[in-house]
């Protein structure tokens, strides 16, 4: 493999017509050749894709990544950017230490979620999460949860959300689930607005396979990492389990994950 770097860019965030032509020539005067856009190529021979936009961006880039075991390194031109190892004004001197390979490759636990009896090409590959939420129109739903088979509680609510550890600092965060380490290999659900005093966030272990069904209620939204989107009906099931693959993220040196709570979530943490 020569030296050969992938762009993955959110348009909507950068000016492309400024910052694209800049790191191209910066990567040539380096020796590497740039794959302008990797997000609609996929070539398999690149060292790693350089995601330039928000959280959103660094997942669409690891999902289609990870089955070609390539590294991402995300960039934050977006708002909060927890996944992004870089931001915007320290971009070249980042690019230089990765050169270098001064950096660490993190690995990150995956699921599938499917709805049990459709066709394997709706299998959906998911980094962060995936949602159960009820229609505006609807009244609570009862979402019945088993793990392995077993049930577990199952009060009337707004909604689920299962999620990975990458995911603990998204949705699953906001809903009052725990934030969990990148390293820990486990599954979180968290209900939304559930109308039980009981009914609290659980991490499982990430062997479980979770099976939801609608129970109670006319339809339920299901969306996979805020992306794709299915209507749940009465009686059918979704199933979310570990994937085999893992999303592999860029990490440079001196960025912990305590420090990066600290620094992204500055406004609930104390020093």
């Amino acid at each position: 493999m020569g030296n050969k770097i992938g762009l993955w860019v959110n348009h909507s965030k950068i000016d492309p017509e400024n910052l694209i032509p800049q790191l191209i020539q910066w990567f040539a005067k380096q020796g590497w050749e740039t794959v302008k856009d990797w997000d609609k190529v996929k070539c398999p021979d690149v060292n790693f894709v350089l995601s330039l936009g928000g959280d959103g961006t660094v997942l669409e880039a690891a999902r289609e990544a990870a089955p070609f075991n390539i590294p991402v390194l995300g960039v934050n031109f977006g708002r909060l950017g927890f996944l992004c190892e870089v931001e915007r004004g320290e971009i070249f001197p980042a690019l230089q230490r990765v050169l270098s390979q001064k950096y660490t490759v993190e690995e990150r636990l995956m699921m599938h979620a499917f709805l049990v009896g459709a066709e394997e090409s709706q299998k959906y590959l998911v980094l962060n999460d995936v949602v159960f939420l009820r229609e505006p129109s609807e009244a609570l739903v009862t979402l019945q949860i088993k793990l392995s088979g077993e049930p577990i509680s199952s009060p009337p609510s707004d909604g689920l959300i299962i999620a990975t550890p990458t995911g603990s600092t998204a949705y699953s965060l906001s809903a009052g689930g725990a934030v969990v380490s990148p390293e820990v290999e486990a599954i979180l659900i968290t209900p939304l607005a559930a109308h039980a005093l009981s009914s609290r966030p659980m991490v499982v272990s990430h062997n479980e396979k979770i099976e939801v069904t609608l129970a109670r209620g006319r339809c339920c939204q299901v969306t996979f990492d805020g992306k794709h989107t299915l209507l749940l009906n009465p009686g059918e099931t979704i199933c979310v389990k570990t994937a085999p693959l893992k999303a592999k993220l860029i990490r440079l040196e001196g960025r912990s994950f305590p420090k990066v709570l600290r620094e992204k979530l500055r406004d609930r943490w104390h020093e």
